[in-house]
């Protein structure tokens, strides 16, 4: 008797899917590589090397309508200073104002706040016989590293972060709308912080943002505008605290999966840096980005038509058996040249060297106190989004 594999259907807003989208995304890698999705018109690429590729070409595959497929498709208008909605030369222009603060050098030197932030959530749970991955630890550090660098203050940390929160969530298994815009109103919750460190400077990110200066696209020299610092200030917190929130959620849902590696980094804790490259490709927490096709391309023998929309699954490609021997399988010994977790080309995320150092530390300071857990699954919740994916609860046991 012989059984027929269903139909193959990618749906990034399906549920069921998003669950464990990996054994259709090695079906699209193998049977369709340029795949076609009807319902919501679109392409996408899943093997490593085309998803570098479009990575890489960004006159073909654009980001100025949105990273989003429910962006390209609503038409809006993108946010001024949101550099990953944004193509040269103006991407160029405003990336250098971040790329001189977000250097590997500069967040190596937060380490020790890092660590502190890390030792105030986790020595009292310290005997509980359990923690949560996320409520505890990966949503409480991200969270107070960037309401640090961006000097807002801590008690108001917690209220920005659950509106970050409600404006990624799902509520439905299909495209969400922007009948109201881009969120507008979620850039103005920083407007009363821009208007106290303009009166008020001091030594972190906004006041440097407020005061830098910079030669824009037309060649004007000028510091950013108002609307420019919103988006600046709105995309640091968003992303500075979902995809490390994400990437600690998923170290200790893969870990607990592997209790011999885990065993094996609690014993030796300099394997840490390399098994978080290795969380990083085999569940990366932002799994697919979108671009709008600016020209006909010709990709696996199809013309792809300008105007359409291309999806980059870069978590399939992370998982691709052509760049990654048995790419299914996790190995935090696998030698690792380059992932695509944190994109490629000129939209490599700029937040990579602070994403790295959080996942390492909080990884090295979980393993310090508790060398051993088990998810419970019972109460585990799977977070739906469009735009990362992880857990919205994980809690494990510790004894």
């Amino acid at each position: 008797m012989t059984t027929t594999e269903p139909e193959l259907y990618y749906d990034p807003y399906d549920f069921e899917i998003d669950t464990n989208p990996y054994p259709i995304w090695r079906r699209l890698r193998e049977e369709r590589p340029l795949y076609y999705n009807e319902r919501y018109d679109f392409f996408a690429l899943s093997r490593f090397d085309d998803v570098e590729k479009g990575l890489v070409d960004w006159k073909t595959y654009s980001s100025a309508k949105g990273t989003l497929l429910e962006l390209i498709r609503s038409g809006i208008e993108m946010p001024p200073g949101s550099i990953i909605f944004e193509d040269p030369p103006s991407h160029d222009a405003h990336r250098s104002l971040l790329s001189r603060v977000f250097t590997p050098r500069k967040m190596n030197a937060i380490e020790p706040q890092v660590r502190e932030y890390c030792a105030r959530a986790l020595d009292p749970l310290v005997g509980a016989g359990g923690f949560d991955f996320i409520a505890d630890i990966g949503a409480q550090m991200p969270m107070r590293v960037i309401g640090m660098l961006l000097g807002i203050p801590e008690e108001d940390q917690q209220a920005i972060r659950d509106r970050i929160d409600d404006g990624l969530r799902l509520e439905e298994g299909e495209m969400p709308s922007f009948e109201d815009g881009l969120a507008t109103g979620q850039a103005e919750v920083f407007a009363d912080y821009l208007d106290w460190r303009a009166e008020h400077p001091s030594d972190d990110l906004m006041t440097e943002l407020l005061q830098a200066e910079f030669e824009d696209e037309t060649g004007t020299r000028r510091r950013l505008t108002r609307d420019e610092l919103l988006g600046y200030v709105n995309l640091l917190a968003a992303a500075g605290n979902e995809t490390t929130t994400r990437l600690i959620g998923w170290s200790g849902k893969v870990l607990s999966e592997h209790p011999d590696q885990l065993r094996q980094l609690a014993e030796d804790r300099s394997l840490i840096p390399n098994a978080v490259e290795e969380v990083l490709r085999f569940e990366s927490p932002s799994p697919v980005q979108a671009r709008y096709v600016t020209s006909d391309v010709e990709v696996h023998g199809q013309v792809v038509p300008e105007g359409s929309a291309m999806l980059l699954i870069n978590a399939s490609g992370n998982r691709d058996d052509r760049k990654f021997p048995d790419g299914d399988s996790f190995d935090i010994h696998r030698k690792i040249d380059h992932h695509l977790a944190f994109g490629y080309g000129l939209h490599f995320c700029l937040g990579a060297a602070l994403a790295r150092l959080e996942g390492r530390v909080a990884l090295d300071e979980i393993l310090q106190r508790f060398p051993r857990w088990e998810v419970d699954w019972d109460n585990a919740v799977q977070a739906r989004t469009s735009t990362v994916r992880g857990w919205e609860k994980l809690p494990v046991v510790t004894a």
